[in-house]
């Protein structure tokens, strides 16, 4: 038998105007998204809350544990890994909750008249008690969205929204966080020495390790380091010595560690001097179409004091296109855990090297895009283009 949906009935008007009603409602829930968009952000969600979970749950299968026996105790691990993200009082709230929907008590006694039953259905109040639970999940996400929304704008306005003109360069840079803020830092910065040299300027792209608060926090200090020492007139290998020394002495005896590419470019005579402390290799095409790797450095910032660091120097001549990156990059994935890896990128740069840098990294974030679908981003990206003019 097949269910039907009657017309609406009554004025023309009251119709119009109750079809307006909920077109307005349905675009304040969904934020005018389609259902498509809809269904593709709960994947995203569902995908990431599996994630926080799964991080606690073994479930590899030990030897002689039969196939029953092994789910049930996958079940109660997921069962505990979900209860120890709530605080006490809320996990008490959810044991209670959960007993009230799956428990009907009953109330049985015998009396002269015969024997009297008396059932509780608890269903109703553990699902208000389910409703609590979930208001007060909620509102600890509106704050802490609110919050992270604040200090994403703080980040933002520390980051550069344009970068300044370089004679004999074009740049353009991007940045995408995996979550709200970021742990990846790129800046161009002016530096002038007291000697009345020509100015030149730092390139910088660097990459905390971790994600979230906890880098973006690190981020922030490792910037203003990196630019009160810019001011200075130390040359390039000291002042990497010396960021060294400063992210050592907050990097939790390494395990905060920070990749980063530093270079200074000096328009003068066209040199660019770097040190990759750790980073991905930088590519460099050639306008002949030779690549080159820029590798010369030494360890991440943080793992080791008093590490020394070998810098390199090229020289930029036009068309020579320089791309540095993070390696939320390259090791973004798609739906068969394939990498998008260095090759893809150097094609879309092989394809665009006639337009301008702006116009080739959005390019490049486009088909990042394509190639990650739908699939939720798992680290920071972050990407400079660099072309000589």
């Amino acid at each position: 038998m097949s269910t039907t949906i009657p017309p609406l009935v009554g004025p023309p008007a009251a119709r119009h105007s109750f079809r307006l009603k909920a077109g307005q409602f349905w675009r304040r829930v969904t934020d005018g998204l389609e259902l498509n968009q809809l269904w593709s952000q709960f994947q995203a969600d569902a995908q990431a809350s599996y994630r926080l979970y799964a991080r606690d749950i073994d479930s590899s299968r030990k030897e002689g544990v039969r196939r029953g026996r092994h789910w049930w105790g996958i079940t109660k691990q997921l069962f505990w890994a979900i209860l120890e993200k709530l605080s006490p009082a809320r996990r008490v709230l959810l044991l209670l909750a959960l007993a009230m929907l799956i428990f009907n008590p009953e109330l049985q006694w015998t009396s002269r008249e015969g024997t009297h039953v008396v059932g509780f259905d608890l269903r109703l109040w553990g699902g208000l008690l389910m409703f609590v639970l979930l208001i007060l999940e909620v509102a600890d996400r509106v704050v802490m969205k609110r919050d992270l929304q604040i200090a994403r704008e703080i980040q933002m306005w520390l980051l550069p929204l344009n970068a300044p003109a370089i004679p004999g360069l074009q740049i353009a840079f991007a940045t995408r966080p995996a979550n709200t803020v970021a742990g990846d830092y790129y800046d161009v910065i002016p530096r002038t020495y007291a000697d009345d040299r020509n100015q030149t300027y730092m390139l910088a792209v660097a990459d905390v390790a971790g994600k979230s608060i906890p880098a973006a926090l690190l981020m922030a200090t490792f910037q203003a380091s990196l630019k009160t020492l810019a001011a200075t007139s130390s040359a390039l290998p000291d002042l990497v010595q010396r960021m060294n020394h400063y992210v050592c002495t907050n990097s939790q005896s390494g395990l905060r560690f920070t990749t980063a590419f530093l270079s200074e470019y000096d328009p003068a005579t066209r040199k660019l001097t770097y040190i990759n402390a750790g980073h991905n290799a930088p590519i460099l095409r050639r306008t002949s179409g030779a690549v080159e790797r820029l590798e010369a450095g030494g360890l991440p910032l943080g793992i080791q004091e008093g590490c020394a660091y070998q810098a390199g120097s090229i020289q930029l001549e036009p068309n020579d296109w320089l791309i540095v990156f993070t390696d939320g990059v390259v090791e973004a994935v798609n739906d068969h855990d394939e990498e998008y890896g260095e090759t893809r990128l150097l094609s879309v740069l092989n394809g665009g090297i006639t337009s301008t840098p702006a116009k080739l990294l959005s390019r490049i974030m486009v088909d990042l895009d394509f190639f990650a679908g739908t699939t939720p981003q798992h680290d920071d990206i972050t990407c400079m283009l660099v072309v000589g003019r």
